[in-house]
This record gives C-alpha cells, sequence and structure tokens, in this order.
C-alpha cells in the first residue's frame, strides 16, 4: 500500500480522481521492477522468467521434447529463483542487523546490581525518562531482567533497552 500511494499520486491529475486509471501500469512497474533485497522481481519469482514488455520480441519457437518438459524446466527454475530470493533476503537482514547492532550498546547486568527503569506512560517534555528509585536486579536471564522495587519490595521483568546502570555506594 504505502509503495503505490506515492507513485500512483505523482501521475493522478489534482483535478479528477482518477487514480484508477494508473493503478495497472503501477502494480506492473512494482512486480517487473528488480526488488533490492531479493535481486529479483516478483514477477520473476511467481512465473520464472522475466517479464515480456510490448518493445520485446517474441521467441519463434520453442522446442521441448515431451509437453511436461516446460513445467518441469518451469519447476527447476522457480526453485532456483527462491533459492536465490531466500538467500539474498537472509544476507540483506543480516547486513541490516550489523549495521543496526555497529553503534549499539549491549549492557549486561548482574544479580545485585543497581539500576534505574524506564517510566512509561504519559508524562511532560521535562519529566524524567527513568525512575528515580534504584531497582535491584535479582535474576538475570539477557535481554530480560528481574528487578525488585527498594521501596515496595516490588519485582517485575523488564528488557535490557528499559534499564540504565547507576553507580552508587
Amino acid at each position: 500500500e504505502s509503495t503505490f500511494i506515492p507513485q500512483i499520486s505523482k501521475l493522478q491529475d489534482t483535478e479528477d480522481n482518477n487514480w484508477d486509471e494508473y493503478l495497472q501500469a503501477v502494480v506492473f512497474a512494482y512486480n517487473s521492477g528488480i526488488h533490492k533485497t531479493t535481486k529479483y522481481s516478483p514477477y520473476e519469482l511467481v512465473y520464472g522468467r522475466p517479464p515480456r514488455l510490448p518493445i520485446h520480441t517474441r521467441p519463434s519457437h520453442f522446442s521441448f521434447h515431451k509437453p511436461s518438459d516446460y513445467f518441469t524446466q518451469l519447476q527447476n527454475t522457480l526453485r532456483i529463483y527462491h533459492r536465490a530470493a531466500k538467500y539474498n533476503i537472509i544476507h540483506q537482514q543480516q547486513m541490516n542487523k550489523n549495521r543496526y547492532d555497529q553503534n549499539r550498546p549491549d549492557p549486561h547486568y548482574n544479580i545485585g546490581d543497581k539500576v534505574l527503569t524506564r517510566i512509561y506512560g504519559a508524562r511532560g517534555k521535562l519529566d524524567p525518562k527513568f525512575s528515580p528509585i534504584p531497582k535491584i536486579i535479582i535474576s538475570t536471564n539477557h535481554p530480560t531482567y528481574i528487578v525488585k522495587d527498594t521501596q515496595t519490595g516490588i519485582q517485575f521483568q523488564i528488557h535490557v533497552a528499559d534499564l540504565r546502570p547507576i553507580y552508587i555506594n
């Protein structure tokens, strides 16, 4: 949806609500374009070949020894395309993860460490993001921890992203 709307809005007339006149062309452009992640077009992944445009010449003949040869060849081609696309997706995801993790801290806490916890809910711009009351780590299973409120004794589970270390004696 979010891919098609900007493309259609570029094409439609501002006075007329004629977006539907461009929908088929926009969908075809999307389906025939090579996607960055898979390195294949959706058309190729469905039909096992690049899309043929009106400007392309048609092949003069196909030669198959048996009628089922085409189907077998198509199955093999699709299997190869899908395997390669899956590899490309996994590779791209790993690259994205590595880039994301490159400058991200990954703090680990030990039992007994004192931490501050993120305050959720409505708060003003100048209100603190973290509770001023220290909590104590009582159980670790990184990235989730069980913390205990030092005043109330209440225990709760919290993700490492919602913790900040404090250094007090």
